[in-house]
């Protein structure tokens, strides 16, 4: 078993700590670090509005099987041109050349997919596979929509709800209070319509067949955001891609349907393992 394989040689203590990274602009982005599991390596990247946080019911049933490096960035914090997916995937690049060199499986929830694919094409030795849930990239709806005024909080309550199928059961108050508090900040709210607009300026569709590694495609089937023809399209486009779907499920099918989700990706963690040898 080798690093070069995507797998992790030793198990590593969990890690939660914040590491300095340098912007296109110059600037420095703290970022938080975590670490959790042991197995095959894999690297989290999370959507615009999510924290490292929102992995846990994930983590919680993968990781005895997957080693997982979480990235967080202040997204809504970004500003001139670290504020879009060139300056995002450039804050990425640094992240792993500093904290996860070796080959691992990209998993990209919504914003953190398009990243996710933007490293497959640039860096394809670094990763050795793919998981994209509710990814953007190819076609999706803006989460904030073109915001003109101070947003209220029963806004935020509706588009946070858009994540979920199950509103009642998975909105959590202390996220409609942070997202409220981060988009009455003018700045902030600008940076969510600057990162939407670029990210949707970018379609991938035409080059996913450059991204050979495998790849699992894990989609809520009542997603509100990146609406299930987004799936279809990695699905036919990527050229080694299964797909995964999840029922009475929208853009967070690893917080909402957790358990499934993990029994996805211990799934695709055994094909993996066939495919290397390994069993």
């Amino acid at each position: 078993m080798t690093a070069r394989e995507g797998t992790a040689v030793d198990t590593l203590g969990p890690v939660d700590k914040v590491i300095p990274l340098t912007g296109l602009s110059g600037r420095t982005i703290p970022a938080r670090l975590n670490r959790a599991g042991q197995g095959r390596r894999a690297v989290l990247l999370h959507g615009m509005l999510a924290q490292n946080v929102h992995w846990q019911p994930l983590l919680e049933r993968i990781a005895h099987r997957w080693h997982c490096t979480m990235l967080e960035l202040p997204l809504l914090d970004l500003r001139d041109e670290d504020c879009s997916v060139d300056g995002v995937t450039h804050l990425t690049h640094q992240f792993i050349d500093q904290h996860a060199p070796e080959p691992a499986v990209y998993l990209g929830s919504s914003f953190g997919g398009h990243v996710a694919l933007r490293i497959a094409l640039e860096n394809p030795r670094r990763v050795s596979g793919l998981i994209l849930a509710g990814a953007a990239g190819v076609g999706e709806k803006p989460i904030a929509g073109d915001m003109t005024m101070k947003p209220t909080r029963e806004w935020i309550r509706e588009r946070v709800g858009a994540m979920f199928y199950d509103r009642g059961k998975h909105i959590r108050e202390e996220d409609v209070d942070r997202v409220y508090a981060e988009l009455s900040d003018r700045e902030r709210a600008r940076a969510i319509i600057r990162l939407t607009r670029s990210s949707r300026r970018e379609y991938m569709g035409d080059r996913l067949c450059e991204i050979k590694v495998p790849a699992l495609i894990a989609w809520g089937r009542q997603d509100a955001i990146t609406p299930p023809e987004a799936a279809h399209e990695f699905a036919s486009r990527l050229p080694d891609a299964r797909l995964v779907w999840f029922d009475e499920c929208s853009h967070a099918p690893m917080f909402e349907h957790p358990a499934q989700f993990a029994d996805a990706m211990l799934a695709f963690a055994d094909e993996l393992d066939r495919r290397e040898g390994r069993v």
